[in-house]
């Protein structure tokens, strides 16, 4: 019964997997109608440079999160990390996004990281996205005076995270958590450099996103460099209030009427409303996308220590038998008959 229990879970993790993948896949394919049309009016250099920008962004956003990861406890090599982090926010299109920590949490349990340990990851990666959403976002500002003035208060979070930001408080708060789930503080306290690496991958990460929604607009109109810089804090905000309506899947709907207020500076509402649209498939796209990639080079690295573990095993018996005490002096004893 004992060794069937984790056979048991391990088929489960696979199976909140498919589910989770099945969400994400119906969404983007429920869209992709709408999606199609908008996509006419766009040139298809543009399409693909946008969308590698949204992975640009993605892969920034994955080093924030590796960085907070090893910063709280024993170096996680990178591809790992980016599984844990890249499949399991998968989670966030099933409606109620704390299905994304649930995967987040089994993945690394499955490679030996400690559940509170990823939890904690988490929850501090998610606290440094706001804090650099919440700079850019205010880059945003007139528009959100204009249309949204019921977000002012969002940027009262800023100078609350700036100080949950500093080292010794993310030490204390972690330690805290950990506590909660019976587990021994963290060993060494978070230091300045691990907060500063992450929250310079997040706000590099949101650059990308605003430099992604700007091609965007840039194949309807003529932006110049002040609309990317409005455009990036928009979508930098739009991310944050997406984060707190979390019974939304992925915040479906909430980010795009932030991105079309934007952009109804420059574009017809149609025409926001049609680039918002590409934009969230293209993300979700991204997602699944980058998913598939972590896995695929986790499954190529596991062969490859298989086979490098293979035959060192090989080399080790090989080894073992040419100075076999035993061996040796048969060998000593053939000689001298054959003198």
């Amino acid at each position: 019964m004992k060794a069937f229990a984790p056979r048991a879970l391990n088929i489960l993790r696979y199976l909140l997997l498919v589910v989770v993948i099945g969400f994400a896949v119906y969404y983007l394919v429920s869209q992709w109608g709408e999606v199609e049309s908008a996509l006419e009016v766009i040139s298809w250099q543009s399409a693909l440079l946008s969308f590698i920008l949204v992975l640009v962004g993605l892969g920034f956003g994955t080093l924030s999160w590796v960085a907070v990861l090893n910063g709280l406890g024993p170096r996680v090599p990178a591809l790992r990390a980016s599984q844990v982090l890249l499949v399991g926010q998968l989670g966030k299109y099933v409606p109620g996004s704390v299905w994304s920590y649930v995967m987040q949490m089994e993945l690394g349990k499955q490679y030996g990281i400690l559940r509170p340990r990823v939890l904690v990851t988490a929850l501090y990666a998610a606290g440094i996205g706001v804090v650099s959403s919440l700079l850019l976002g205010a880059l945003a500002l007139p528009v959100v005076i204009q249309n949204h003035p019921e977000l002012l208060w969002l940027f009262l979070l800023l100078p609350v995270g700036l100080v949950c930001l500093h080292p010794r408080v993310m030490t204390f708060l972690a330690s805290w958590v950990l506590k909660l789930f019976r587990r021994p503080p963290l060993e060494h306290q978070v230091t300045f450099p691990v907060v500063i690496k992450a929250v310079g991958w997040s706000l590099l990460s949101y650059v990308a996103y605003g430099a992604h929604l700007w091609i965007l607009v840039n194949s309807l109109v003529d932006p110049d460099v002040g609309t990317l810089i409005l455009l990036t804090g928009a979508i930098s905000l739009g991310f944050t209030v997406g984060l707190i309506a979390f019974i939304f899947p992925s915040g479906l709907g909430v980010r795009e009427a932030i991105l079309i207020g934007a952009m109804t500076l420059l574009l017809t509402v149609p025409q926001a409303t049609a680039i918002s649209l590409v934009s969230r498939a293209m993300f979700t796209a991204a997602d699944l996308f980058a998913a598939g990639i972590a896995i695929l080079f986790v499954v190529i690295w596991k062969r490859r220590v298989s086979r490098e573990t293979t035959a060192y095993l090989r080399e080790e018996v090989r080894y073992e038998h040419s100075t076999d005490p035993a061996r040796l002096g048969t060998a000593s004893n053939g000689g001298r008959e054959s003198e």
